[in-house]
């Protein structure tokens, strides 16, 4: 197909046909046709499955919160651990995402189901290893963190299963990948309804020892999040085996292949970079917080649980792009590619900057519904707000982001995220709380002036279009 030329395919759908049809599970050909009709065919499921996700994460930290500051503390301190297994995994994904998007694309299912298991064979190897060392390292992990002695009593074991479940993550994390590169967005949606359901129910029933239960304090959230993430990576290899979807991976296909794997570490592993730069960076930031208090970091805790709740659909909509983007290049129509990409942006800005007013106008509200310590909630309220005013900007950021990870042009966001966040946010979040004595409130607004920056320059580099020649 000659370059910006679109195939069109007369759209007959109505919206909730539409919406109807993705949430069943949609065989469309997305290198063809209605570019609106596809991001919502894609990205319904995509940031349903988000939507329950960031419902967890605000759950969870609900229920934890009423075991008091250092149990809510422990929460916030081994998210920043896992910060670098999420990275790993996240890294990994985009990998896999973008090398089964190319081949589904290319209308090659073998090569997208060989990239799939090389995915999961590498993924599993490097799980066991970090959860392993998690296990044994939880309570030395938590003092580097700057963790009080209290925190480390209770938090310990929290830390331990946390770690030590890390493979029902990485699981989760890339069958998921190989879905949405697919486009079976719909079965990834289900593998994390399930995962997350069951954390939601368990949750309090071992935090707090609900009928037969034991009463587990804070470490009985982390036994229901790694029984629900483990049960939900049980689910998604079970539909990769049997099929159902795009993929279906046989018996003949588990098998090691040396130089496919090599060009997915290769390609992964400037997505893991990326993700580790990233993610990393908000482990200096809680670094600094925490050096105000328990009530500041459960506060901050607190503040970034809510943020997630609204980034998380966000990302559904960026993957939805990134799914648009290696389809339509293995497609050979970049034009495509980029205007699926603008499309998704302004989607999601009006999705994000609605979200970011809701939580301007009612900051207080929101907070107290997970905290009834005044001191708690004022950093939880302030965190909410200052980083809100970021939303606008930095939604249509997260899906120029997933777009260059889409082409596997993975090496563009890590120095951005390198440049913005390590030698732009960190120092600036320290001279805002030390050097001009603003405290936690400097490190929130280091973080919105951040999201704001990294977006213009993303957008600069877009539109230079290198990421439309990059194989895969």
């Amino acid at each position: 197909m000659p370059e910006g030329t679109e195939v069109i395919v007369p759209n007959t759908h109505g919206f909730w046909e539409t919406v109807r049809e993705s949430l069943r599970g949609s065989h469309q050909d997305y290198t063809r046709g209605s570019i609106p009709r596809a991001i919502l065919l894609l990205a319904v499921p995509m940031v349903l499955e988000m939507v329950l996700e960031s419902v967890f994460a605000v759950t969870d930290v609900f229920f934890v919160g009423k075991l008091g500051a250092d149990a809510v503390a422990t929460v916030g301190l081994t998210e920043s651990l896992l910060t670098v297994l999420y990275a790993m995994a996240m890294g990994l994904s985009i990998g896999v995402t973008a090398m089964v998007a190319r081949r589904i694309g290319e209308h090659d299912v073998e090569g997208a189901r060989d990239a799939a298991v090389q995915g999961v064979i590498v993924g599993l190897v490097i799980a066991i290893v970090l959860g392993v060392a998690g296990v044994i390292l939880a309570p030395r992990l938590l003092g580097l963190m700057g963790a009080s002695p209290q925190v480390i009593a209770i938090g310990s074991n929290f830390t331990r299963v946390m770690l030590g479940g890390d493979v029902s993550v990485v699981l989760l994390f890339l069958a998921n990948a190989v879905f949405r590169g697919a486009g079976d967005a719909a079965i990834a949606m289900r593998v994390l309804w399930l995962a997350n359901a069951i954390n939601i129910v368990l949750g309090p029933c071992l935090i707090f020892g609900l009928g037969p239960l034991p009463a587990l304090g804070v470490t009985g959230g982390a036994v229901a999040t790694t029984i629900g993430r483990g049960t939900g990576a049980v689910y998604a290899l079970s539909r990769l085996v049997r099929g159902g979807g795009k993929i279906a991976v046989t018996r003949k296909d588990v098998r090691v292949r040396p130089r496919l794997m090599g060009k997915l570490i290769t390609l992964s592993a400037a997505g893991t970079f990326q993700m580790i730069i990233g993610m990393a960076s908000w482990i200096g930031l809680v670094r600094i917080v925490s050096t105000y208090g328990s009530d500041a970091l459960a506060g901050y805790t607190i503040g970034v649980r809510l943020i997630v709740f609204a980034l998380l659909p966000s990302w559904g909509m960026s993957n939805a792009a990134a799914t648009m983007v290696g389809q339509a290049l293995g497609a050979n129509d970049p034009e495509r590619a980029e205007r699926a990409v603008w499309r998704a942006a302004a989607y999601n800005t009006l999705f994000l900057t609605t979200i970011g007013l809701l939580f301007v106008i009612a900051a207080a509200p929101i907070v107290g519904i997970f905290t009834g310590d005044p001191l708690v909630a004022g950093y939880a309220v302030d965190c909410l707000r200052t980083v809100s005013y970021g939303f606008l900007l930095y939604a249509g950021g997260m899906v120029l982001t997933q777009a260059f990870n889409g082409a596997g042009d993975t090496w563009t966001p890590t120095v951005l995220n390198l440049l913005v966040f390590w030698v732009f946010e960190i120092p600036l979040a320290y001279v805002l709380a030390k050097t001009l004595k603003m405290g936690p409130h400097g490190v929130f607004l280091a973080i919105t002036i951040s999201f704001s920056a990294l977006t213009i320059v993303s957008a600069i580099v877009f539109r230079l279009g290198r990421w439309k020649r990059r194989q895969v």
